[in-house]
């Protein structure tokens, strides 16, 4: 049991590391995903189950949702622009 302390303890920390260094952000919010979930198995593993649901549904449900709402709002994820790259309005004057 002590190893797995360790292994989730190691994930989490690599994972706030990750985040930081990403630069890509969808990519950064995926991570924090990861790094909610761990927390949420930390806490069952503290028994502490209403923590672990808080975190589970808030961390990586909610604001991992919003996260990549916005980033769809800002157009930081464009499907569209990667499918036609070089064929858009903006490439002719380039």
């Amino acid at each position: 049991m002590q190893a797995l302390h360790l292994i989730l303890l190691l994930f989490v920390l690599l994972c706030a590391v990750a985040v930081a260094m990403t630069k890509d952000l969808l990519t950064s919010i995926i991570i924090f995903m990861g790094q909610s979930l761990a927390m949420s198995v930390i806490w069952i593993m503290l028994q502490s189950p209403d923590l672990a649901i808080t975190e589970a549904a808030v961390g990586a449900g909610v604001t991992s949702l919003l996260l990549f709402v916005t980033l769809k709002k800002i157009h930081a994820i464009d499907v569209k622009k990667k499918e036609g790259e070089g064929h858009g309005p903006d490439a002719e004057g380039l």
